[in-house]
């Protein structure tokens, strides 16, 4: 997500309305939250245990709601294929890079199940998951396994 300084985002929160604003790709995890500017000029620092989920959109006016939150079927994108089980029970699956140094240490950053909606990527606090589990490993088709010993 190179390019600009800011990404438009939407932080939506367990027990509020969502937020829209502007993140820092490379500073909006903060110790203690996420940092967001919003349209206004405000900035806010929204604490980890509020926030379900950062997602980095194309357009604020697309509606997440529509968004699809599992695969139909095997993801065909390289990478560790997640499903996150949120505390308030609801699903969401995505692909994250299979290598687990560049996880973020206040969570996960996947690729939804449909990366030509509105969501470009999701960023996850830990702090609003009940759990998480590897669905499988989807590799190159031209890549093969090796045995390390």
């Amino acid at each position: 997500m190179a390019g600009s300084t800011t990404k438009k985002a939407i932080i939506r929160r367990f027990d509020r309305e969502p937020v829209a604003g502007y993140v820092n790709p490379v500073s909006y995890l903060r110790p203690d939250g996420i940092e967001l500017l919003s349209a206004q000029g405000n900035v806010a620092l929204v604490p980890y245990p509020d926030v379900k989920t950062v997602s980095f959109v194309r357009d604020f006016d697309g509606s997440d709601a529509r968004e699809r939150r599992v695969f139909n079927t095997r993801p065909k994108m390289e990478g560790l294929w997640i499903r996150f089980v949120f505390r308030d029970g609801e699903l969401m699956e995505g692909v994250m890079p299979n290598n687990l140094l560049s996880a973020e240490p206040h969570g996960f950053t996947v690729i939804p199940p449909d990366p030509y909606s509105n969501q470009q990527r999701v960023f996850i606090p830990r702090t609003a998951l009940h759990s998480v589990e590897v669905l499988g490993v989807v590799l190159k088709h031209s890549q093969k396994r090796v045995a390390v010993y």
